[in-house]
């Protein structure tokens, strides 16, 4: 009994402490959410995507550049899209707008099953002169290995998913890649009473695939990041309490 009494308070002491250290982690965060009550959440700032910690400039495998030429009395230049000025994003600061437009669908199922039945039977029960021998078969044995094995596996599996995203977002460009491709960064915030909206968008973009209205399609993105989500009372209700998350990552059972 002492056993199992010292078990439980030891059980008891961990769990405890967990509870402590999940709430010291979000203390700051409680108060925060406290001195919130009643009130709308609150918008993020306006700020410079580079500027914001963990940002890093995309690096990725370039051509060496070229270098631009101009035909002396000529109204056109080399790689110009437009005899007019071209008002699609091509440098830092120009904006655009990404149309997301996501319908994927998947479903799958699979299903496997495999038997394997053997079976060993070896023996001596006659040779010659065994017949002349009195009590034989208590000489002889019947069976000198006898061996059953039977397997049999079954697997089954499905996949059904679907989603869809379809909205607009303006995105900034924040870099220019030494082959022309433009690093583009967008994000929308949108409170409603209680809750609020996020969609972002980033990725890496060819000029030639921005339509002449200055938009583009979000399939037509390379390294797209498409986040979408919310915070705000109703996103509260739905996350687990900091003593459940962390109660579920460290036991066992």
């Amino acid at each position: 009994m002492s056993v199992f009494s010292s078990a439980s308070r030891l059980r008891a002491i961990a769990i405890s402490a967990l509870l402590l250290t999940a709430s010291a982690l979000g203390g700051c965060s409680s108060i925060d959410r406290l001195s919130q009550i009643g009130e709308q959440p609150k918008l993020s700032a306006i700020d410079n995507p580079t500027t914001q910690p963990g940002y890093k400039p995309v690096q990725m495998p370039m051509p060496k550049p070229e270098v631009a030429s101009y035909n002396p009395n000529s109204l056109w230049r080399n790689g110009s899209r437009a005899f007019f000025k071209d008002q699609r994003a091509h440098q830092v600061g120009d904006l655009l707008t990404v149309t997301v437009n996501i319908t994927d669908k998947a479903n799958i199922e699979n299903d496997t099953q495999r038997s394997r039945s053997n079976r060993e039977d070896s023996g001596i029960t006659d040779f010659i002169g065994a017949k002349t021998i009195t009590q034989a078969n208590k000489i002889l044995p019947g069976r000198i290995l006898t061996a059953d094995s039977t397997a049999s596996s079954e697997g089954k599996g499905s996949v059904d998913r679907k989603e869809a995203l379809q909205t607009n977002v303006a995105a900034v460009v924040t870099q220019v890649l030494p082959n022309g491709n433009l690093v583009v960064e967008g994000k929308q915030e949108i409170r409603v009473n209680y809750e609020i909206r996020e969609l972002i968008v980033a990725g890496i973009v060819r000029p030639e695939d921005i339509q002449s209205d200055n938009t583009i399609d979000s399939t037509k993105i390379a390294q797209a990041r498409i986040a979408y989500g919310g915070r705000g009372q109703i996103m509260d209700v739905q996350q687990p309490r900091y003593g459940q998350q962390v109660m579920d990552v460290l036991l066992p059972f």
